[in-house]
């Protein structure tokens, strides 16, 4: 490589698959992270997790992060455990969403002395982060020594997410992080990009689209009354972070207009309840229809019938209150979380109802449930599935297939190569090929320890 004048560009993870994002940028005697999040699967941690990484993070002098999804954030203790200790940077929320996030994965991972996490997640590791964490607005100027300009445009997928855009010797690198499904609820539709020359985008829904706006809503709003009518359960696993937020506040709009009959909601996740509070904290961030809802005296995600359970006992609870009611519980993709004890409970009955509102990923038990399997096992029994599974895919936080290409769009004169990542192989490489037919650039579906020059 050239010194001083091109970049290398490492796909450490994140590469052929969904999660595990990051990403090594190099050159000019600098080296930079985009991301460090854990690696997902069958299991809520793949084992390779715990591998060593590709490179000596004592070197590494900022580590990007676009957003506190944990895909993307998990596995920073880890890297301050084998001696990083340079700069965090992220958006302003991002920082505040992430300590909730990685004290919850913390609880989770510590118990697995065997492997030394508890030394890894450990809460001086988790301090230590927060400690070094530095955060700057959309559209603010990140100024970095030898030649590099580093700032964050909203790429509206969660609260604070930001797509990282590099300019080194006039060239723009930008690493979009994940890609809201604009127009959202609560935020900002995504921004637009221009004059880019390199691209590392996601592909999550690569190679499908999703239901229309209004299409979700409807669906909802039915899924609820049919539920009440049949006097059942539903539950629905959800992501804590932004899809929770989405609901409750759809959910909110349809009981105040009494668009469906009142019901007891319980938000049975103590992760979703924290990170709530800081969405209300930082509701500036919101678009301008939530914010004026808002300013009407509307309390977004409070409403008539809804039910905070933070407490274990609570929790266990629920089964006592007669139906109909609704149950929103993590995780997302039901690979743990209180939302397994309710399946466990509620499935095997034909009167109750499973609402799947995001990506389910290969091997989960959500994938599971969502590719019709009947029989599954949880907590170590085996549970027949009797209940009614519904999918709304609208709801997903990602651009679908169809949006994706339209953001490429904007910036498809000036693009030399496309990078398509953060998704499961078959829909990167449709992707991939999207682009080159409909666009005519460049797109490469990278695997994993990849290693590319960018010529600047």
């Amino acid at each position: 490589m050239e010194k001083d004048k091109n970049l290398k560009l490492t796909f450490c993870s994140g590469a052929g698959t969904v999660t595990g994002a990051n990403f090594l940028l190099e050159g000019n005697d600098k080296k930079f992270l985009i991301d460090c999040g854990l690696i997902q699967g069958e299991k809520f941690v793949d084992d390779m997790n715990w591998q060593k990484f590709p490179y000596d993070a004592s070197k590494i002098d900022i580590l990007f992060i676009t957003h506190a999804h944990i895909d993307h954030i998990g596995r920073i203790p880890k890297l301050i455990a084998e001696g990083f200790n340079g700069r965090i940077i992220s958006t302003i929320p991002t920082k505040d969403i992430t300590l909730p996030m990685l004290e919850d994965t913390a609880h989770l991972l510590s118990k697995d002395k065997d492997r030394g996490l508890d030394e890894i997640y450990s809460k001086e590791n988790i301090a230590k982060a927060i400690n070094i964490w530095e955060v700057y607005d959309y559209g603010q100027k990140i100024n970095v020594d030898h030649g590099f300009q580093f700032s964050f445009s909203n790429s509206g997928h969660i609260l604070g997410s930001g797509m990282l855009e590099v300019v080194y010797n006039d060239r723009k690198i930008v690493f979009t992080g994940d890609l809201g499904n604009s127009p959202s609820p609560l935020l900002p539709n995504t921004d637009q990009l221009k004059n880019v020359d390199y691209l590392v985008m996601e592909s999550v829904y690569g190679d499908r689209n999703h239901e229309g706006k209004e299409d979700r809503k409807n669906k909802l709003k039915e899924v609820i009354k049919e539920n009440y009518k049949k006097k059942g359960t539903l539950i629905i696993p959800t992501f804590s972070l932004e899809r929770t937020q989405e609901l409750l506040f759809e959910i909110n709009s349809l009981v105040e207009n009494n668009l469906v009959p009142q019901m007891p909601i319980f938000l049975d996740s103590p992760l979703a309840i924290k990170l709530t509070s800081v969405y209300i904290k930082y509701s500036k961030y919101f678009n301008k229809n939530a914010q004026n809802i808002i300013a009407s005296g509307d309390k977004l995600f409070d409403f008539p019938g809804l039910h905070l359970t933070e407490d274990t006992e609570e929790s266990k609870r629920i089964v006592e209150i007669p139906p109909p009611k609704i149950i929103i519980a993590g995780s997302g993709m039901s690979n743990g979380g209180r939302i397994i004890h309710h399946e466990k409970n509620y499935l095997p009955y034909k009167e109750n109802t499973i609402l799947l509102t995001g990506y389910q990923s290969i091997g989960t038990l959500g994938r599971a449930i969502s590719d019709g399997i009947k029989k599954v096992m949880i907590l170590g029994e085996e549970v027949k599935i009797k209940a009614k599974v519904e999918i709304i895919n609208g709801y997903s936080s990602h651009k679908d297939s169809d949006h994706l290409l339209e953001f490429v769009a904007d910036t498809e004169n000036t693009l030399k190569k496309v990078f398509v990542v953060m998704g499961e192989p078959k829909s990167a490489m449709f992707l991939a090929q999207k682009l080159h037919d409909n666009l005519g650039v460049e797109a490469f579906t990278p695997n994993a320890k990849d290693e590319i020059i960018l010529e600047c």
